[in-house]
């Protein structure tokens, strides 16, 4: 990994102040993601990593309420006695994350995608801690789009945030994407990325439109023709849209961290969305 030459990627998709809202949009279109840098100043970045890091140390303690702990997505779940990788509803105790998403560029940006009237993702702001040493319990999530999390709603189209308290590499781990992929018609898989069965009422596929993807998302890691890295700063935040196909690969050094605060927006039947708490109806928060 260390002979692999990954500069050409180094800048992929990364778009600042001076190159404008529309060119960012137009990349994000075509291409399903789009990487934010030197919008978000780095006070913020300072606060966010300050108040999610107490968060996660105080759920841990059981000094902060157990909802904001999370055990998802984990690959030993073992380990969430001793460590916490995620803190649900982190918004709650940070205050600085609406600081952030009050960002006139993304507000901005995700009124373009999905429209004026768009409203917030099923769990909220997650803050993860996504470390690769042995006291985690997380190292890698596989190929997946966000739809198929609750593929039997129509709360989609959606887009997802993260801002990244560190920067990503093969060291310590990054988001891997299939460019253009938010634009086939994905089929719906026999069972979604927390391995239960895709529930009544899910299409037989989802996307902006009817072209057929050129082979089958796999479920697990395996290599896709087509896929990049996208590479991330300190600060940096990525919107990729709920159709991309992604995943993550895994860290290569055990003593790096890789922290990021992440969410998302639905833009479909806003009758589905509960009014007293802000989330999907009938959907396991």
């Amino acid at each position: 990994m260390s002979n692999l030459d990954l500069s050409a990627f180094a800048d992929l998709g990364v778009f600042t102040p001076a190159d404008g809202a529309e060119a960012a949009k137009s990349f994000y279109d075509r291409w399903g993601f789009v990487v934010l840098r030197d919008y978000v100043g780095p006070d913020v970045i300072d606060a966010m990593e300050a108040e999610c890091v107490a968060a996660q140390k105080g759920v841990l303690a059981g000094a902060l309420p157990a909802r904001h702990g999370s055990t998802k997505y984990l690959d030993d779940e073992s380990k969430a006695e001793q460590f916490l990788n995620y803190v649900e509803h982190v918004e709650e105790i940070a205050p600085s994350i609406d600081a952030a998403l009050a960002t006139p560029v993304i507000v901005e940006l995700v009124t373009q995608i999905l429209g004026a009237d768009y409203w917030p993702g099923r769990n909220g702001v997650v803050y993860q801690d996504a470390r690769p040493g042995r006291e985690s319990g997380y190292t890698r999530i596989g190929w997946h789009a966000d739809w198929q999390a609750v593929p039997h709603l129509d709360i989609w189209p959606g887009t997802a945030f993260t801002f990244h308290i560190d920067g990503t590499s093969p060291a310590n781990g990054f988001l891997r994407v299939v460019p253009g992929s938010h634009l086939w018609a994905t089929a719906s898989p026999f069972e979604n990325i927390n391995k239960v069965a895709v529930p009544d009422g899910t299409p037989p596929a989802r996307g902006y439109t009817d072209t057929p993807p050129p082979a089958p998302m796999p479920l697990g890691f395996e290599k896709i023709h087509g896929e990049i890295p996208v590479f991330a700063e300190r600060g940096d935040v990525i919107l990729h849209d709920a159709y991309l196909w992604h995943s993550a690969a895994r860290a290569t050094d055990d003593d790096t961290m890789r922290r990021h605060v992440r969410g998302g927006w639905h833009g479909g039947d806003r009758a589905l969305m509960d009014t007293e708490t802000g989330f999907v109806k009938n959907a396991a928060r």
